[in-house]
């Protein structure tokens, strides 16, 4: 995932996976033998009673500069004009800025702080909602190569996240968006505790799945 000569946009929600993945990277910086840029970006969706100035406080104390962009996605996302899934645009949105600040900032590529638990809520996402069978990968490449998407945390549990966000002291920061605990993906991750509460097995099956499909016994 990370290259001698990186230029990488971090993105920075205010959670435990972006401050871990974060503090993952800044530290790794440290030790290994190639050399990369960090430029953490904060996208801000504009809700009364965000967090992104206490962000960039803390950001500071912890001895990285956050750039902050504020926006109205999250408001545009519940308005009257979108007929869609209001996470679905937000993060549509907010995605398309990470874009435009990694271009303008001469980034080739961004990294995101999505968890295991993340990739498997979006198999079944995709699923039952899109009617589709799909997820998100460790790292992807776009626009013929020219940008790449990587996500450090892609094979670690959230509940190790949670744990080491919790040694570190990392602080937590209440999201304001009215959907957060009834979104689709909150749905979703309901579901899959009950599955993994009556099978500790099934987590780890259904994250080996994706990686051994067998095509040809799917419909054409």
């Amino acid at each position: 995932m990370l290259q001698d000569g990186d230029r990488i946009v971090v993105g920075i929600s205010g959670g435990a996976d972006s401050l871990t993945m974060m503090w993952m990277l800044a530290e790794r910086l440290q030790r290994i033998p190639i050399k990369f840029k960090l430029f953490p970006v904060h996208i801000d969706p504009g809700f009364a009673g965000g967090f992104s100035e206490a962000l960039q406080t803390y950001s500071a104390e912890a001895g990285f500069s956050l750039r902050v962009e504020h926006t109205d996605y999250g408001i545009l996302g519940h308005s009257a004009i979108n007929r869609e899934n209001p996470c679905f645009l937000c993060a549509r949105l907010r995605r398309k800025r990470l874009f435009e600040v990694a271009a303008e900032l001469e980034c080739n590529k961004l990294a995101l702080g999505h968890n295991k638990d993340d990739v498997i809520e979006t198999l079944f996402l995709n699923i039952c909602f899109a009617g589709e069978i799909g997820t998100m990968v460790p790292s992807q490449t776009m626009f013929k190569g020219r940008f790449t998407i990587i996500r450090p945390l892609a094979h670690a549990d959230e509940e190790i996240i949670r744990a080491f966000a919790r040694e570190q002291h990392f602080p937590e920061f209440v999201n304001p968006c009215p959907s957060a605990s009834n979104s689709k993906r909150r749905e979703i991750k309901t579901m899959l505790k009950q599955l993994y509460r009556n099978n500790p097995k099934i987590k780890g099956n259904i994250f080996r799945s994706m990686s051994r499909v067998k095509t040809a016994y799917l419909l054409k």
